[in-house]
């Protein structure tokens, strides 16, 4: 069975989540599976919980069509939840009026079919626009008009999340990357957010797929690299400690994974899963192919052999420094020069 985690007294997710960024167009041209009967693979197994972002090309109205089909079929859609995000272009921030945040807001609950969305993510480009506290009161106050059910973040590190708190902004979650190479939420946003009861969906979980069978024991590779992803997980490795670092964690993972009969997958996320705040983890999946896999997570548990192994190693790494996703604003950085910055583009309809 999946595990469930509440968030609200109404609103449990499954632990894990199936991620909507592998959809987008420029990512899903290459996809063997219809992702419309893809969804409906992972909800009758149990995995009832969609991540999306209006920024995601073409990722909301995907979902928004299954909803109406599974409706169609079964009747209902009472189980499923579907957790999108509010991502206003880089151009905007300086700029951006309570008006444009409603209009996008309004474009998600069509795209979607929704007469209320889940819940809404935030996320916010650079904090040298210090505009995210007055913008976050504005998806408060279509919140109180019944537009949102919940309200969470998106990559925030510890002083803006605090910020918001501190200014009444409930927040429920914070999506950041979290795994066994990126452990900046244990530094100090972790404990700010158990004193809040804000709990982490965690992205990067497995690195791309860095963190799996596929990857032990070859030589490092060295780009052009398949996709994004692979290049965003690369960089993290690096930070991490390296190549040679990289494959002693693999070993170990491999060794605990042979111990309990699952993968080195299932491992690394069973680990990021027991950490203090984490409700779920999000998978990135195009197709089910791998789902019975990421299923096996809910049929062991690590015990404390097999969490000391892990951590012997991880105490070695040598980053990444900071707080969560702060190397990743430096615009003209590594980790930032691979993003999009604006693919809202004002866009309304």
């Amino acid at each position: 069975m999946v595990e469930k985690f509440k968030l609200a007294p109404d609103f449990h997710i499954s632990r894990i989540v199936k991620g909507g960024w592998q959809l987008s167009h420029g990512h899903s041209a290459d996809a063997t599976e219809d992702p419309i009967e893809s969804m409906f693979a992972f909800a009758d197994r149990g995995i009832t919980t969609f991540d999306c972002a209006d920024i995601y090309t073409g990722v909301e109205e995907l979902i928004g069509r299954f909803l109406a089909v599974r409706k169609q079929r079964l009747g209902h859609n009472h189980d499923i939840q579907v957790l999108t995000k509010f991502v206003p272009d880089y151009d905007v921030l300086a700029t951006i009026t309570k008006n444009h945040v409603e209009k996008i807001i309004d474009r998600s609950l069509r795209r979607l079919g929704k007469e209320r969305l889940d819940m809404v993510q935030f996320s916010w480009w650079s904090y040298d626009v210090p505009r995210y506290v007055e913008t976050a009161h504005w998806l408060r106050e279509i919140q109180q008009v019944g537009k949102i059910n919940l309200l969470s973040g998106t990559n925030f590190n510890t002083h803006a999340t605090e910020q918001m708190v501190n200014a009444g902004i409930p927040l429920t979650t914070l999506q950041i990357q979290y795994s066994l190479l990126d452990h900046r939420p244990e530094n100090s946003l972790a404990p700010l957010c158990a004193e809040n009861n804000i709990h982490f969906l965690c992205y990067g979980t497995v690195a791309g797929g860095f963190i799996s069978e596929k990857w032990l024991g070859l030589a490092e590779p060295t780009p052009p690299f398949e996709n994004r992803s692979l290049v965003k997980y690369k960089l993290m490795i690096e930070e991490f400690g390296g190549w040679e670092l990289f494959q002693l964690l693999l070993k170990v993972l491999k060794s605990i994974a042979d111990k309990h009969n699952v993968s080195i997958t299932n491992v690394a996320s069973r680990y990021i899963l027991d950490r203090q705040q984490v409700a779920a983890i999000i998978i990135g999946a195009k197709t089910s192919a791998h789902l019975g896999e990421n299923l096996h997570l809910f049929e062991f548990k690590l015990d404390r052999s097999d969490t000391n192994e892990i951590e012997k190693v991880i105490k070695q790494r040598k980053g990444p420094a900071g707080d969560v996703f702060d190397i990743e604003r430096i615009k003209e950085g590594p980790h930032g020069s691979i993003m999009k910055y604006n693919l809202n583009q004002q866009a309304t309809d």
